[in-house]
């Protein structure tokens, strides 16, 4: 995670300096600087993920320039074969979309699918062993 923690951190750096000059020259025109300041703070939160992975599990086979292909052989994780909570939790989403358009209303019925739907992501395989 080496690499991509230097990558994300040049990105980071690239939308500070030009958040900071866009705000600069543009007398503080608020929708672009809003925007390159999200841009700063979603990259740096990649950019702190990453380093924060390197430091917990180590160098990875990817960052050793020494590494054997044959090192990486073996299981990699698991995957799951399929699941229809996406399903469920786009038609939530989908719906509280709607319902930010059309009513409160409709908003609310959008939460009661989406909750359901992201509870299903987040329980379908917690008694997974190994």
């Amino acid at each position: 995670m080496k690499a991509e923690t230097f990558l994300f951190a040049g990105v980071a750096l690239f939308f500070a300096v030009t958040g900071l000059g866009y705000a600069f020259w543009s007398t503080f025109e608020p929708v672009g600087t809003t925007a390159l300041a999200v841009s700063f703070l979603m990259s740096s939160l990649v950019c702190f993920f990453c380093w924060r992975q390197h430091l917990v599990r180590g160098q990875r086979l990817q960052d050793r320039k020494e590494a054997e292909i044959h090192e990486g052989a073996g299981p990699l994780d698991f995957f799951p074969a399929r699941s229809y909570a996406p399903v469920a939790t786009a038609i939530g989403v989908t719906v509280l979309a709607a319902g930010v358009v059309y009513g409160v209303w409709l908003a609310l019925i959008g939460t009661g699918l989406l909750v359901p739907g992201v509870a299903w992501f987040v329980f379908e395989y917690h008694d997974r062993t190994a």
